[in-house]
């Protein structure tokens, strides 16, 4: 038996057409040509593929069993055929093919899931790689261009060479579990028995931040580099720290964490920025995403309204 041969894209157009529509004249009729072609055409598609792909023998014409597996072949090939014209028409018109993006984990995931769900309706065609980061990492990745866009907290030292604007600002709160000795206190602790305790510190490996302690008031630390860790390990009685309100507002809730009361305040408000390097302008689809960033809770607590996700 010879190999089959090369089966056109509009054979396999045909195919899809005859089976989606219940019939030959149907077919001709959605594809504006005549019956006769879209037989011939079917015709030829099997002579080349050597299999029958449909039984003709009943009043409509009905998959075989090869035909069957080969139509969701078809329907692949076509699906590719089709996005890949839809990306070379938006590439033509100046679309990235791809957008790369680095998030400080301070951001309250369900406002980013929000937004990356917004982002694959409005951009289909383009490919989008994401970085979760902590501290400076995430502009160090977009100032070495690894990333075109960044949400990140401001730290000191940060170049002059990032375009940045406000997103918002995230309100860390002092916690710990309600076993912890610092949580049976009533009232203020004390800020010398702050430094007694293990403080739990969110840290990164950049080189922008390395060496600059952010928040640490204990004598004693260990040093994380998730902020999922610092949350379970705090939840377990294993130190005290600031985490995020939107994330641990369920456990406060619940009991699972006790808010601490400081001498200095009992929360603070950590600054979110869109940045990108002002050498290089973002494309349509970068400025779409940045712009979702500004306009998602602009300049009020990030976190609100989360209901149905997960921080």
């Amino acid at each position: 038996m010879r190999d089959p041969g090369l089966p056109s894209l509009d054979q396999l157009r045909v195919f899809i057409a005859v089976i989606d529509h219940g019939g030959f004249a149907h077919a001709a009729r959605a594809l504006h040509r005549t019956q006769s072609v879209i037989s011939y055409t079917i015709a030829n598609l099997e002579e080349q593929l050597n299999i029958a792909l449909l039984d003709r023998s009943k009043r409509r014409p009905v998959l075989t069993e090869e035909g069957k597996a080969l139509l969701a072949d078809a329907r692949a090939i076509s699906l590719k055929v089709d996005s890949m014209r839809s990306r070379a028409k938006a590439l033509s018109a100046g679309l990235e093919a791809e957008v790369a993006l680095a998030v400080d984990v301070m951001f309250p995931s369900c406002a980013l899931v929000r937004i990356l769900h917004a982002f694959q309706r409005e951009f289909p065609t383009v490919a989008m790689r994401l970085r979760i980061e902590a501290l400076g990492a995430v502009a160090e990745l977009v100032l070495d261009g690894v990333c075109q866009l960044g949400v990140s907290g401001w730290m000191p030292g940060m170049p002059d060479t990032l375009e940045r604007r406000q997103v918002g600002f995230v309100t860390m709160v002092p916690v710990a579990s309600p076993q912890h000795p610092l949580a049976q206190i009533e009232g203020i602790v004390p800020s010398a028995l702050l430094r007694e305790h293990t403080q739990l510190v969110l840290t990164d490996r950049s080189k922008l931040t390395a060496g600059q302690d952010f928040g640490v008031r204990a004598l004693r630390d260990w040093r994380l580099g998730d902020l999922g860790s610092k949350h379970s390990l705090m939840r377990s009685g294993l130190g005290w720290g600031n985490l995020p309100l939107p994330l641990v507002q369920d456990d406060l809730d619940r009991g699972r964490l006790v808010r601490l009361q400081l001498n200095d305040g009992n929360s603070v408000d950590y600054p979110l920025y869109v940045i990108h390097r002002g050498d290089e302008e973002p494309g349509p689809a970068g400025k779409w995403l940045m712009q979702q960033f500004q306009d998602f809770n602009q300049f009020e607590p990030l976190g609100g309204g989360c209901e149905g996700a997960t921080a």
